[in-house]
């Protein structure tokens, strides 16, 4: 086969064969899966998209883009989006740049059908990400949901499953794919979708750009990007970023340093990626506060809460077409990642008897944890375009290994609090814990597209997984944190495909997936040894698994070229369901994790978008009907309906709190002139219970919803110069996302502490003020 010059995608990267002409069905076209997440080709795209030549079309033939969708975690050929049973949802980077977006969490809360955000932690580079009622969190103890990738490399650290967004190199995103359900080919954790993440290349983004910009709460952050090709074979891409914001409330600052580059090697058959990353930031949280701190709406409950993570990784990957029909990738990686935590508490056993006799007369602990991680691994995967039975047929193998080596260190400071809630250290740190973990994943996968018709096709998928984690004392002193834990299952999927025209799609799929019980989850399971998150491990009894079975059934289409629509309908329940259970009340930190059985998440989705000349509107409606199926006892002393022992009684039907169960979007972009953008995001969400009314029987009832609007505005001066403005709050309204039920200890004058006249409250985040922010980008070829 004659070699050609390499082009656009992989269009002109081999000649097509009749096992590959059918597998992608010709010319299809382009669509938007999502609200407004529009889906195009790039040249050279990295599987992201893919634009074949027909076999009866002359080479340079132009053809309508093909939507694909990486259904695996690695890159590859992917899948034709008419192939695909799933409401995928692919953004873009340069769609989060248009909206000049402070955070990723901040572009998918106001973009992406079914997500929801929350501040538990009072900044908002840590905000919780709820898709369809499943989180990505990291805070430590969130019962996690949803896997993140990046580049194919999952980003859920191991000690705990949590997804830190801060560390996600914005500016180097080329594409994100929402892939919802138990989709087993992501492995472990996704019980209820994946966020799959791809970054630039310098062949895709030559030249370069200086954006800065700065506005309310002292808010200042410099970014620079620069890509471009060496010879006829490498490319380069390089950014950076730093960031410095004071917090709109009080103890609430951030400061965020970013750096990702890539050196790449392509020819017509190969592609070689070499990747390193790294971060280094400081995140202060004001925490939730109790209605009773409504006056000062922007003061802390204590202080300090500061966590300070660090990451540096580096990933080689690579692909290789051995046949137009036979391509083989791959990717290695090393990931070193460091959390220090210092947080301020009340002292649970403040007013109590010490076994001396004496009260207890401690008000605080101040808690100082280190996280120090180490992970690597490995993955491979072989893609086969063939024939089966005479039709075509895709089939996907693959296999990976994951690893990771994390030492954890606990120390805690006796402290009293000042009148500003400030805590103040009366004696030395003291460790409390010193443990080590070892986290070994293993996972074999497949996926198979069968094509009966033009019309009808089937994808058949499936992942062995095989867990263990391992949990050592090294402090000599907690010898029952000592264990192995080992977890395995086969996880199926089933999809089928409708395809009677171009314009529109109809599927229906079932599929299942795993979590199995995190380090700090089996080391904080014995209900008569409460630990303190994220702080003491006690001991290592065993929990059960958690598995998710999905079934959805869905269409999208479009009408003409202007106009294109998704819905499904969905249904996610998981048995042996696993949560925190607090000890004292919600808000304490006092605890253990255990199994409670069956929760169900499901609902249904509609969106649209559409274009009128200089207009374009997009919206989305959502309903998540979230509840638990069992019924299990809790401790909730902050619960009104908590009997004489502080316990609560869930009940099947009851709802999971924090999520709400409608969530209505809309994006309008108006251009008045070529030059002009003008956007609005408009955002309404309904209420939601308070952690710690799990029975949804606490008097005060759940915390009300709100409606948001946020405007932005982009004009280009010249074709290098941009300016721009963001507001977000346009109406300053006063509004809470997240609420628990806790134990207020401050109720003396000017809220100062006052242990011996303690109040049962609803705790609640609040969202942000009204801000507003300018900024100016600069481009060069």
């Amino acid at each position: 086969m004659k070699r050609m010059p390499r082009k656009s995608v992989i269009a002109h990267r081999f000649k097509p064969r009749a096992g590959l002409r059918l597998v992608f069905g010709g010319a299809f076209a382009s669509m938007t899966v999502g609200a407004w997440a529009q889906t195009a080709s790039a040249p050279d795209a990295p599987a992201s998209a893919v634009a074949p030549v027909a076999a009866s079309a002359p080479p340079n033939t132009e053809l309508p883009t093909i939507v694909v969708v990486g259904t695996t975690p690695l890159l590859g050929v992917g899948t034709p989006l008419e192939k695909v049973p799933a409401n995928v949802q692919t953004i873009k980077g340069n769609e989060i740049q248009a909206q000049h977006s402070a955070t990723v969490t901040d572009y998918l809360q106001k973009n992406v059908v079914s997500v929801d955000i929350n501040d538990a932690q009072g900044n908002p580079s840590q905000t919780d990400i709820n898709y369809r009622g499943f989180t990505a969190s990291p805070l430590l103890g969130t019962p996690q949901g949803l896997s993140v990738f990046l580049d194919g490399v999952r980003i859920n650290e191991p000690f705990g499953d949590v997804v830190n967004w801060d560390l996600i190199p914005q500016a180097a995103i080329n594409s994100m794919q929402i892939i919802p359900g138990s989709n087993p080919t992501f492995g472990l954790n996704t019980l209820g979708g994946a966020v799959a993440v791809t970054t630039k290349n310098g062949r895709t983004n030559p030249g370069g750009n200086i954006d800065v910009s700065g506005g309310s709460w002292g808010r200042k952050s410099a970014q620079i990007e620069q890509g471009g090709v060496i010879g006829s074979n490498l490319d380069y891409y390089f950014t950076a970023n730093v960031t410095n914001d004071n917090g709109w409330a009080a103890q609430n600052s951030s400061r965020l340093r970013q750096a990702f580059g890539k050196l790449r090697y392509t020819d017509a058959d190969t592609t070689i990626s070499l990747s390193m990353g790294g971060a280094d930031n400081t995140l202060n949280g004001s925490q939730t506060i109790p209605r009773s701190f409504l006056d000062n709406y922007k003061q802390a409950y204590t202080f300090p809460d500061t966590n300070e993570n660090q990451v540096g990784y580096i990933t080689l990957s690579g692909e290789h077409y051995f046949s137009p029909n036979v391509e083989l990738s791959g990717t290695l990686y090393y990931r070193h990642y460091r959390n220090k935590n210092v947080s301020s508490n009340v002292n649970d056993n403040y007013g109590e008897t010490k076994d001396d006799g004496d009260i207890d007369l401690t008000q605080a602990t101040n808690d100082q944890s280190v996280i120090v991680t180490d992970s690597y691994g490995a993955s491979l995967q072989l893609t086969l375009l063939n024939k089966l039975f005479g039709k075509d047929n895709q089939l996907v193998l693959g296999a990976a290994g994951d690893f990771a080596n994390s030492h954890f260190t606990q120390s805690s400071q006796a402290a009293q609090f000042t009148d500003s809630r400030a805590t103040v250290g009366t004696g030395p740190f003291v460790f409390t814990t010193d443990a080590k973990t070892h986290n070994e994943n293993w996972g074999i996968y497949f996926e198979n597209t069968l094509s009966f018709t033009e019309q009808w096709s089937m994808t058949l998928a499936g992942r062995y997984n095989w867990a263990r984690a391992t949990i050592g004392d090294e402090s000599g002193a907690q010898p029952l944190l000592d264990g192995r834990h080992t977890f395995s299952r086969f996880n199926p999927a089933v999809g089928f495909n409708w395809n009677p025209t171009p314009w529109f799609t109809a599927y229906a799929t079932y599929n299942e997936g795993m979590r199995s019980p995190t380090a700090i989850e089996l080391a904080c399971a014995d209900p008569n040894a409460p630990c303190s998150l994220p702080n003491d491990f006690i001991a290592d009894p065993e929990l059960k698994p958690v598995i998710s079975r999905t079934f959805e059934v869905g269409a999208r289409g479009h009408i003409g070229k202007a106009t294109t629509w998704s819905a499904a309908l969905y249904s996610t329940t998981l048995s042996d369901d696993i949560q925190f259970v607090s000890s004292q009340g919600a808000a304490s930190t006092l605890g253990y994790f255990q199994n409670v059985g069956k929760t169900r998440r499901q609902g249904f989705e509609l969106a649209g978008r559409t274009q009128w000349g200089p207009l374009g509107v997009a919206a989305s409606y959502s309903y998540v009907n979230a509840t638990y199926r069992s019924t299990w006892t809790e401790s909730s002393a902050s619960n009104s309906s908590a009997d004489d022992n502080g316990n609560i009684t869930v009940h099947s039907g009851d709802r999971i709190p924090g999520i709400p169960s409608n969530t209505v979007k809309m994006r309008v972009d108006y251009n008045p002139i070529s030059r002009w953008n003008i956007g609005t995001d408009l955002i309404y969400r309904s209420n939601i219970f308070a952690r710690g009314d799990e029975n949804n029987q606490d008097v005060n009832g759940s915390i009300a919803g709100y409606f948001l609007i946020d405007l932005d505005t982009t004009y280009n001066v010249t074709k290098q110069l941009q300016v721009y403005a963001t507001v977000k709050n346009l109406l300053n309204k006063r509004y809470a996302n997240v609420a628990i039920l806790g134990e207020n200890f401050f109720n003396g004058p000017n809220h100062t502490f006052n242990g011996a006249d303690t109040v049962n409250e609803q705790f609640l985040g609040i969202g942000a003020p009204r801000g507003v922010w300018v900024g100016l980008r600069y481009a060069w070829n």
